[in-house]
């Protein structure tokens, strides 16, 4: 690598795709490590969306916090995002850094994530989250779609990825169509405090997403 020139780094974690996932959250890249409560996404403490997740189920935003830690609980996030349905990735999957800190505006994204992959290994899934302006900007530039309003969503059809089942025809002679996997594709505000929205507000958005999966 010649003097100077900045290094790729490659995502640190695995796509978290629980059985059952209903809701795929991709968000930007992690920060560096340096920044991390816990190894998991959203590892920073003073990003919010853990925050968010345990004012609108649990009424409480300290719920993932480890009691007097500056770090989240792991195990309790792991559990909590099985028992409701929610993956979660990035939509970058190797970047390089333009500045030695967390900003997406620093950020230049080298590989773009398979989305269509991750969403052949869940099946259930019919609901997009992004949790940012970079990975929505990532996301829409990779299907070529409709950008949501900030707390707004879209219709997103996007192709049956390789290996899911697909229904069966209509009837005899139905011509051979490209198999349609009907989404819908939300962007939500950033969990990052440098965002200027209050927690509250924050919350009342992922609450329109949350309640319309049920």
């Amino acid at each position: 690598m010649e003097a100077g020139a900045i290094s790729v780094e490659c995502h640190p974690f695995e796509p978290f795709l629980p059985e059952g996932a209903r809701v795929l959250l991709l968000g930007s890249f992690p920060p560096q490590a340096r920044r991390w409560s816990m190894e998991f996404y959203y590892p920073n403490f003073i990003n919010d969306f853990w925050r968010i997740c345990g004012l609108y189920f649990f009424g409480d935003r300290e719920h993932f916090v480890v009691p007097g830690r500056k770090r989240f609980d792991k195990e309790a996030i792991v559990t909590f995002c099985r028992e409701k349905g929610l993956a979660m990735y990035d939509t970058a999957s190797a970047v390089r850094r333009l500045a030695d800190n967390a900003s997406d505006k620093f950020l230049e994204v080298v590989e773009a994530t398979d989305v269509a992959a991750l969403l052949a290994k869940i099946p259930q899934c019919r609901t997009l989250v992004t949790t940012g302006q970079k990975a929505t900007d990532v996301l829409v530039a990779r299907f070529g779609c409709q950008e949501p309003a900030v707390g707004e969503c879209v219709p997103l059809s996007l192709p049956v990825p390789v290996g899911e089942s697909v229904p069966a025809p209509v009837g005899e002679g139905t011509p051979a169509s490209v198999p349609i996997r009907e989404m819908t594709f939300w962007r939500m505000p950033s969990t990052s405090r440098a965002y200027p929205l209050s927690l509250e507000k924050k919350t009342e958005a992922y609450a329109r997403v949350f309640a319309s999966v049920g």
